[in-house]
Order: C-alpha cells, then structure tokens, then sequence
C-alpha cells in the first residue's frame, strides 16, 4: 500500500502506549484502506487490544500518530472520535445490562439527529440478528454471551460507523456462534461498505475473514501481508493456525498439530 494512497482510511505512525511504566506497543505502524477488513494477529498479552483503545481514544499514546480520514486524532476525546464515524466494540461486550436490547441500540445512536435513518438501521440490525428483535424488550443482562456480542456489534453499527473496530469478538464462544459472528462481520462489510480492524486470537477465522493482516509480537508489528499470503506462510501455519509441516521442505503437506490434556 503506497504511503499517499487516498484510499487510507486509517494510519497509525509509530505509535508507542503504555500502562504506568509497562509498555505494551512499541513503535506500531500499520494502515486500513477504505472498504476492506483488516486483522491484527497475535497471542495474549500482544497488545492487540491497546491498539484499538489509542485508536478509539481510550488511551492516549506515548507517541507517535494516528489519523482518520485524513486528520490528526491522537488522544482526541473518544465521543468526538465516534461522532467522525468510527465505532468500537471493545473486548468483553460491554453491553448495558439494565437496559432493554433496543434502549442499548438507540444508545449507540445517541450521536444522531436521523430518527428515520436510526429507525431503518434497527430494523437492518435486526434482520443481520433475529434473536434481538425477539428480546428487544429484554434486559440486555440476561442475553446469552452469543446474544450480547451481537447486540454490541449491532449497537457499534448504530452509530453509522465508516470504521468499525472490533476486540475479540469470538471470546468466550463456541465454534457455532463464532462462525455465525464472522458470517455476519464480513456481511456488513460487504453489504454496508463498512472498514473493519479486527483483532481476534482465532487466526483460522481472521485470516478467511479479513483482507490484510498483521502480526504482532510483543507489543511490535512483525509480519503484515494480504491474508491470502499469511494463510500459507509456515510461521502462520505452525504457530497461529496449529499446523505441523510433514515431509520433505520440497514436498509439504500439513497436519493438525495433536494437543495435549
């Protein structure tokens, strides 16, 4: 990706956050093109999740930069971060527990002034999540976990992100749930034109989702391909997808790695 593409829709340049005198990134440049899925790769404890909260203005950086859309919001207030059209489902839901599943959409839409526009975005909503609208007048903490991990990508949406930054959004979910989730992930790019930055630890699920990937190790950017590239490196194959190379260098062939109880 050419550093003057107009295409970027968002840059990080050489950002480095902390927490006290840990540092969790370190010099972390990357770039999300309008339109696609993008996915940050890496184990616990990486800092995938410190780079979507410098980004979403959670956390403010050491230093470095990070633009959207063209501008500077480094450590800007995050409600003026979301009203530019960038939106975060953080890790864990976060859902409001005591409020209705619909009282928790109409909350992700607190920053617009379109009823009509909010009343069809429900309604697409809940065509992307059925399940809501059966439970919309629901207590929002009595929703399975499946149950709230969509309705906090439903409230991210909205908001009528041009940006969508997403924090792990198969945790704590089966292999079902977890598919339906990315089914719907890459349906609402497709079909809504919404960037997405995912970081997630399911690399299998990310890599078939996504566009363009990054690896990170250690709070560093490592390895950034296009997805299609990942999937066959070996590196990927042995430690992020949990492949064993059998057979001569020349002849490769892969195996599901055994695990151990």
């Amino acid at each position: 990706m050419s550093e003057h593409d107009d295409a970027i829709l968002l840059r990080l340049s050489n950002v480095e956050s902390a927490y006290g005198p840990i540092k969790a990134i370190r010099g972390v440049s990357l770039r999300v093109r309008r339109g696609e899925i993008a996915t940050v790769l890496g184990s616990n404890g990486a800092g995938k999740t410190t780079i979507l909260k410098t980004i979403s203005g959670i956390l403010d950086p050491r230093r470095g930069t990070v633009e959207f859309r063209g501008e500077d919001i480094t450590a800007r207030d995050p409600a003026l971060i979301v009203r530019k059209g960038l939106s975060h489902v953080p890790e864990g839901r976060e859902v409001f527990p005591l409020l209705s599943v619909r009282e928790n959409l109409l909350m992700g839409a607190y920053t617009r002034a379109d009823r009509d526009g909010v009343a069809q975005d429900i309604e697409q909503v809940y065509a992307y999540f059925p399940i809501l609208r059966e439970r919309a007048a629901q207590p929002a903490g009595l929703l399975s976990g499946g149950q709230q991990q969509m309705l906090a990508i439903s409230r991210a949406l909205m908001a009528a992100p041009v940006l969508m930054l997403l924090d792990e959004p198969s945790l704590g979910l089966s292999p079902k749930l977890t598919q339906e989730i990315f089914e719907i992930v890459v349906r609402i790019n497709r079909e809504r034109g919404t960037t997405i930055l995912l970081v997630e630890q399911n690399a299998q699920m990310a890599l078939n989702a996504a566009d363009y990937g990054y690896v990170l190790e250690n709070g560093r950017i490592v390895m950034e391909d296009a997805c299609e590239r990942l999937r066959e490196k070996e590196d990927i194959r042995e430690f992020y997808l949990g492949l064993q190379a059998v057979g001569a260098r020349g002849e490769r062939r892969w195996k599901r790695k055994k695990t151990w109880r």
